[in-house]
């Protein structure tokens, strides 16, 4: 069970550093989220949790568990959507003042068509100095 959970987790943090190294905004926040999810069922596994116990010490109880990685994932979650609000709200703005969603803020066109400019320039250049 152990194999499957590391897998997981690497898997999913895997993705996620894929989609946030993407040119694009959305792949960018669907990768910073799966980096989220993927802390969160870290801390959870770290956490060695333990079924049919409370997280709370009672003197009747048998054993407890740790309410510290609990508190950890549902910190973590609330900054992660407050993160993803903030990032989604920052790719609509750039997309709606630059009309891309690059996240340099420049279009594949505008890139080739600017290096398609320097060569003609170049090659007048060297054609006028024949």
């Amino acid at each position: 069970m152990e194999w499957l959970v590391a897998t997981v987790i690497a898997v999913m943090t895997g993705c996620g550093v894929l989609l946030t190294l993407r040119a694009r905004t959305f792949p960018v926040v669907l990768g910073v989220t799966l980096l989220a999810y993927a802390v969160n069922v870290f801390l959870f596994a770290m956490g060695r949790l333990q079924l049919g116990v409370p997280a709370v010490i009672d003197p009747a109880a048998a054993g407890y568990t740790d309410p510290l990685p609990q508190a950890l994932v549902l910190t973590a979650i609330v900054i992660a959507f407050g993160m993803t609000a903030f990032v989604i709200a920052l790719a609509l703005k750039a997309r709606s003042e630059l009309g891309n969603d690059h996240v340099d803020g420049l279009d594949r066109s505008d890139d080739e068509r600017s290096a398609e400019e320097h060569q003609s320039q170049q090659d007048d250049r060297s054609g006028a100095s024949s």
